[in-house]
């Protein structure tokens, strides 16, 4: 999901002090939300549908970029439950003792934030409901404290009495109208490693949701924030990890393998093959903007390039930061001037004849079923080229293959299933993301 109330970009010295992170930092697993390991999985719906109702999310999800319009949540709102947005998830544990959870992983927004008792109102949850009076280590922060000061929209809540500080409540909303309002609190999050041993870290930052609501699913209980922002998980963990994270998204959901997200050491992404790019914030949210200069199609000696205009008009790719980088958007979308530029290249190289997804959902597909006809599409992003395979650019969708990407009037966006197969790195301190071309399912 975005926020449309998400935290300023500010370097801020946290009243935190994180646990420390045993040298070499640790890997978790990044669920993607339809595969057998998600509390979301449905035996029931078959592989296309699945694949339908993911196309949808990612359609819903870019469109919320560009709202402009700032959604103000009130304790009375009555809004439908819908299935989330987000598409990958990781299980962690808050608080002392632990209590499982399982959250949405969004590299678009920095509030972590779950589930609280007591409820003034709660969507409802398959697991235990977080209650901050059952664990050692809750602490709510008060509204003079900086992690409060870091917030766009908090109020401050409590009466005030002598001697006793008021209590920092954050009001956290979504362009399609979800929101969490909740106190501004910190407690101990307990990672499971790779290595069998758990991780924990204390005196997080994150919101306690007493009143949530909106496009929520019962399987999970709220956001972990890996955005840039000052209060996202990357941020606070901070010099434990060297400001670094990074995943491998494996390209067969419905396999036995997990995708997985690393923190400090093991995050970095280094030997043959390595290219890195630049990233840059830009506005009120902290999204991770690339500078998208050119797609070349097929081998670059064909001499198919597609050059991005100069300007920034609509239909562009002008100017620096251009695209941005996002683990819960689906398919990858270019502004419609560019992705009709890219479509009359793809014909000249693919042989066959253009035809219709009988779903509606792809914009371009072909009748010709071997993977082996269709070229790779290689993103020269600012400082580096990344070159993906078709077999990552076009899906199987009945008898046809069809492009993984579409046309878009909003911002620019390049998803998670151009990502698949590549070590991608987040250097936080260096400002840069690099790629890794890496078989994920051995990672």
């Amino acid at each position: 999901m975005y926020p449309l109330f998400a935290f300023s970009f500010v370097h801020l010295l946290l009243l935190i002090t994180p646990t420390k992170i045993e040298a070499g930092g640790f890997t978790v697993d990044l669920i993607h939300r339809d595969s057998p390991q998600s509390p979301f999985y449905d035996p029931s719906i078959s592989k296309s549908d699945r694949l339908a109702n993911a196309i949808r999310r990612s359609f819903s999800r870019v469109a919320r970029f560009n709202e402009l319009s700032l959604y103000t949540p009130h304790v009375d709102t009555q809004s439908p439950l819908f299935p989330s947005g987000g598409e990958y998830l990781m299980r962690l544990s808050i608080g002392t003792p632990p209590l499982k959870t399982t959250l949405l992983a969004d590299t678009g927004g920095d509030l972590s934030w779950t589930q609280c008792r007591p409820c003034v109102k709660c969507f409802k949850q398959n697991s235990t409901i977080f209650d901050p009076k059952k664990s050692r280590t809750y602490k709510e922060l008060p509204c003079g404290s900086q992690p409060c000061k870091a917030l766009r929209n908090s109020t401050c809540k409590g009466a005030g009495k002598k001697g006793t500080a008021r209590i920092c409540e954050y009001r956290y909303g979504y362009a399609d109208k979800s929101y969490t309002i909740g106190d501004v609190a910190t407690d101990t999050f307990t990672f499971g490693s790779s290595s069998g041993r758990p991780v924990s870290v204390g005196k997080i930052v994150f919101g306690c949701g007493h009143n949530n609501g909106g496009t929520y699913n019962s399987a999970t209980t709220g956001v972990i924030g890996l955005g840039g922002g000052s209060l996202s998980l990357v941020r606070q963990l901070g010099d434990s990890i060297g400001g670094k994270f990074s995943y491998c998204l494996v390209t067969n959901v419905d396999d036995k393998f997990t995708s997985k997200i690393s923190f400090g050491d093991k995050a970095v992404v280094s030997g043959p093959g390595v290219v890195s790019t630049p990233f840059v914030f830009k506005g009120k949210f902290n999204y991770y903007y690339l500078t998208l200069e050119s797609i070349i199609v097929g081998n670059k000696r064909l001499g198919y390039e597609t050059k991005m205009p100069p300007d920034t008009r609509s239909g562009s790719l002008g100017g620096e930061g251009n695209i941005i980088i996002d683990s819960g958007t689906v398919l990858t979308f270019l502004p419609s001037g560019i992705f009709t530029d890219l479509e009359s290249q793809l014909g000249k190289v693919i042989k066959g004849k253009p035809m219709k997804d009988p779903g509606g959902v792809f914009k371009l597909c072909y009748r010709d079923d071997n993977i082996d006809h269709y070229p790779s599409l290689t993103f020269k992003f600012k400082g580096a080229e990344v070159e993906l395979p078709a077999l990552i650019t076009f899906f199987q969708v009945g008898k046809l293959l069809c492009l993984a990407m579409a046309p878009t009037d909003d911002v620019a966006v390049f998803g998670n299933l151009s990502q698949e197969n590549f070590l991608i790195g987040y250097d936080l301190v260096k400002k840069q993301i690099s790629f890794k071309p890496t078989n994920c399912s051995k990672y």
